[in-house]
């Protein structure tokens, strides 16, 4: 066992606090990580929080996780020490499934996330990359490039993978119209990942304070959803929309902009539930709603690889891990640009 130090929530209205604890020996086929980046996301903050009543406390958060190899196991063969690792959303699964099989292990009915999920190791929950190391099976383990800034790589771990998985489904690409609702961290990659696909991509945001930004990002045009007759000149265009806003609200403004067959996949989580959509938007014009869960291990390397490709990295705010709960403030308030990363180096034993 191996003595680690990390940030971690002991109960839904706690803070924050350091937390010693122990990462398990390193197995025949686990890697172990010096964690070097990870970024802040939303689900960190709903677990802590306990906003979706699953948390087993204390909760370690963190699941956009970047390193560098400091140990392998004996019978590890794609990574040695010293090379740069990252781990996402999930650190195992039943190898065994239909899902499994077919690389999609995000949708196993008994997967393993990287922290708040029982370890089938060791027997407790997992905790996550707000800590300075992590030991996870290879099969887990993603490779990153060194040709991008690793601290801004961090968030393609959850924030890349969730929006990249359904434009790849649904086959985006040149000759695409793609809406993407929302610009926060999933939002932001989507717009890029989207313009990089060769899609025609159309921002839809409530802040007309956010045009510039979403032009930058990749936007080709941007359309403020609370505006009528904005809305009015995309009705029955899209061939798809990512809608990425983790807020119960109405659907039915997004779902009349869709052509015959279209889809509008939802990435965000609301605490509520959205309003329940018009039938008649969907069963006239064989309209679909869907959603996605972030990607397979195999998907989420070809995404690192796309972007390394393209020059395709998060927008991010380094902080210290001292400041992590101001960050969950500022988080909620949309006060970021657009992904909060945390620099390990700034935790100290």
């Amino acid at each position: 066992m191996s003595k680690v130090i990390g940030y971690a929530a002991h109960s839904a209205e706690e803070a924050l606090v350091p937390f010693n604890f122990e990462r398990r020996e390193l197995g025949v086929k686990d890697i172990q990580i010096e964690i070097l980046f990870c970024g802040v996301c939303h689900s960190d903050l709903h677990t802590a929080r306990n906003e979706w009543q699953n948390a087993t406390y204390p909760v370690v958060p963190g699941h956009e996780i970047v390193g560098r190899v400091i140990g392998v196991g004996t019978d590890v063969s794609e990574f040695k020490v010293g090379d740069l690792a990252g781990v996402g959303c999930l650190v195992d699964s039943c190898r065994v499934c239909p899902d499994c099989a077919d690389d999609l292990e995000q949708y196993c009915d008994h997967e393993v996330f990287t922290y708040n999920s029982p370890d089938k190791h060791t027997g407790k929950m997992t905790y996550g990359g707000y800590s300075n190391q992590i030991v996870v099976d290879e099969h887990f383990v993603l490779h990153i490039s060194d040709k991008l800034d690793l601290a801004a790589v961090a968030p393609l771990l959850c924030a890349g993978i969730t929006t990249y998985s359904p434009l790849r489904h649904w086959k985006v690409g040149p000759g695409s119209k793609v809406g993407v609702v929302g610009l926060g961290g999933l939002g932001h990659m989507a717009v890029k990942l989207a313009h990089a696909m060769g899609a025609h991509v159309v921002l839809f945001t409530t802040s007309p304070d956010k045009v510039t930004d979403a032009k930058r990002l990749g936007a080709d045009e941007v359309v403020i959803s609370k505006n009528p007759d904005e809305m009015k000149r995309h009705l029955k265009s899209f061939d798809f929309i990512l809608n990425t806003v983790a807020a119960a609200h109405n659907l039915d403004v997004f779902t009349e902009l869709l052509k015959r067959d279209g889809t509008m996949c939802l990435n965000g989580v609301p605490a509520l539930p959205h309003p329940s959509p018009s039938i008649f938007n969907l069963i006239f014009k064989r309209r679909q709603i869907a959603g996605s869960l972030i990607g397979g291990i195999k998907e989420t390397q070809e995404m690192l690889d796309f972007c390394a490709e393209h020059n395709i990295t998060s927008d991010i705010e380094i902080i210290p891990i001292q400041d992590v709960n101001q960050a969950y403030e500022r988080m909620l308030k949309g006060d970021v640009k657009y992904r909060f990363v945390i620099d390990m180096a700034t935790l100290k034993a």
